[in-house]
């Protein structure tokens, strides 16, 4: 059996001191954000806790879906370091950027400077710099494969969507054939979500686009973050529907109204054709300051 785990959106604080000139234009609305809501509702206090329980459910892999900063300040990028390297090591965790991994255009790289480690492939050499042309990537580890798309784009003041982009979806669904062949549980890791609704500015631009690729080419499992709520979708593929899963954000309160901070396990089991997937629930529930179990479901097999 393979546990993986899954969380999504620490939004890490404190928001380092930067200069003026560092926090013009978009900044200068998220710095707001943070200030007027954020550092409130999320926080070491709850992420904590909730890391030291996943710490000791000994799993084989971390998923981590992005958005692990606040508006891109340079020194933001050392902190997501710090905290991927205190789940595990760079082969044991693997992070996909989000939409405030690439808050602004001269901020574009810092995540793949700071977090090469954790976003590179099996085939990357040491040493090779990764560009938005390193995605889709790819890890495999035993009878899983895990797949990182970057949905991460800069974007104008008042807006979090992502894109994937045309070259990048065409390189995902060769790689999601190639994986097949192989006989491995693809697992599929995206900051925005590829189904549901949601306001313009807060979506993937080409969801549909993303969800034609699933349809043609399969998935086992498709792993996102972005909306600070727990949910559960489904796309369709040649071998029956795929569940589409998201979590709160790791560092939500207990009280959050989006949904308490919790990260989700997977146990993964079976062979190709008979893959067997239950998902368990951990983090907090309202009212509640201890992290425990919170539900159990079966995604795939009986």
């Amino acid at each position: 059996m393979f546990v993986l785990a899954h969380l999504s959106d620490p939004h890490l604080g404190p928001i380092p001191e930067a200069r003026i000139s560092e926090l013009l234009g978009k900044r200068f609305f998220g710095m707001m954000n943070w200030i007027g809501a954020r550092r409130r509702n999320f926080g070491a206090a709850t992420l904590a806790p909730l890391q030291a329980d996943l710490l000791a459910q000994r799993v084989d892999h971390v998923a981590v879906t992005g958005d692990l900063v606040n508006v891109s300040l340079p020194a933001e990028f050392d902190t997501g370091a710090t905290f991927l390297s205190s789940l595990g090591a760079p082969d044991r965790v693997t992070v996909v950027p989000g939409n405030h991994d690439a808050y602004v255009h001269s901020a574009l790289a810092y995540h793949l400077e700071h977090w090469a480690p954790f976003l590179s492939g099996d085939n990357t050499h040491p040493g090779t710099p990764i560009d938005r042309d390193s995605f889709p990537f790819v890890r495999r580890r035993g009878p899983v494969a895990i797949v990182g798309v970057s949905t991460a784009i800069p974007t104008a003041i008042f807006l979090a969507s992502g894109e994937a982009g045309r070259a990048q979806l065409k390189r995902l669904e060769g790689l999601l054939v190639e994986l097949k062949q192989e006989g491995l549980f693809r697992v599929v890791m995206i900051h925005h979500p590829p189904v549901g609704e949601r306001p313009f500015h807060r979506d993937l631009r080409d969801a549909k686009a993303f969800q034609r690729v699933i349809e043609r080419a399969g998935a086992e499992l498709v792993l996102h973050g972005h909306d600070h709520r727990a949910s559960l979708g489904w796309l369709p593929s040649p071998d029956g529907q795929v569940p589409v899963v998201g979590v709160p954000s790791a560092s939500a309160g207990p009280d959050d109204a989006r949904g308490a901070g919790r990260y989700n396990l997977y146990r993964i089991s079976g062979t190709p054709g008979a893959w067997r997937c239950e998902m368990e629930n951990r983090g907090y529930a309202p009212g509640e300051s201890r992290v425990a179990e919170r539900g159990l479901k079966v995604l795939i097999g009986a």
